[in-house]
């Protein structure tokens, strides 16, 4: 486990997430934030969530196994991380907002890249 790639990927997440609330106010509630708070605290828990589980995934090896740092690996395993968590919501929406799940695998993505390039280790 390392800490410093959590905290990195956590960070990361919740400064998306930032952006998904903006994006999915502005969609969906035409700019209603108050009246619909407790659901895009949702969506911006989601996305700290899956930096978290980013973060914890450090060991988890795709591809190029004898390199821990390969920005392929990190592209794939974010990839197919920022899926799981996207769609687990997903399913679960009652508005079924594409947009957000496709901005949760491209976020996966990002946090995954970013979390293993600047990992000291």
């Amino acid at each position: 486990m390392n800490p410093r790639r959590i905290a990195v990927s956590v960070a990361i997440g919740a400064v998306l997430g930032v952006f998904c609330i903006i994006g999915v106010g502005l969609r969906l509630f035409a700019g209603a934030y108050l009246e619909n708070l407790l659901y895009l605290v949702g969506v911006w828990y989601n996305r700290v969530l899956m930096g978290l589980v980013i973060g914890l995934a450090d060991g988890v090896m795709i591809v190029d196994k004898s390199n821990r740092k390969s920005t392929t690996n990190a592209v794939l395993r974010g990839l197919l991380l920022g899926i799981t968590v996207s769609v687990a919501v997903f399913l679960s929406d009652a508005y079924q907002d594409l947009m957000s799940l496709v901005a949760g695998f491209a976020y996966g993505v990002i946090i995954d890249v970013v979390a293993t390039a600047t990992d000291r280790s």
